[in-house]
């Protein structure tokens, strides 16, 4: 069993910065490929990035490449997300999901294993 708690959401100005983290407990993390989704009010939930056990593969959604930035440290079983210049339609909450995922379902959430919580991100326009 893994948990997964995520930290870092709150209110910014469109044009501004937020760093996501995702810690993880539980049973090895090391192993699993991660990723960060989000849901917006009345809308399914989207793929935003994902990054594998080695971080040599990563993935992100078009609308989020060049602002967003995913990264893991293993020794601290965190995964991050950095999102810079956030836009309105950034405003989600923010899951974290970890599993034993090939990297060809990295997009689909339903491949995932495991789930936090979620962070409100809002970005104010």
């Amino acid at each position: 069993q893994v948990q997964l708690v995520e930290s870092g959401g709150g209110l910014v100005q469109a044009g501004g910065s937020l760093r996501l983290s995702c810690a993880a407990s539980g049973r090895a993390f090391s192993g699993y490929a991660m990723a960060w989704f989000r849901q917006a009010p009345g809308k399914e939930r989207e793929f935003v990035a994902h990054i594998r056990w080695s971080s040599a593969i990563i993935y992100y959604t078009d609308s989020v490449k060049g602002r967003f930035t995913i990264s893991r440290d293993n020794a601290k079983n965190t995964v991050y997300l950095q999102m810079n210049s956030l836009k309105a339609e950034d405003t989600a909450v923010y899951y974290c999901a970890a599993g034993a995922i090939p990297a060809v379902y990295a997009r689909d959430p339903k491949g995932y294993n495991y789930w936090g919580q979620g962070t409100q991100v809002t970005v104010s326009s």
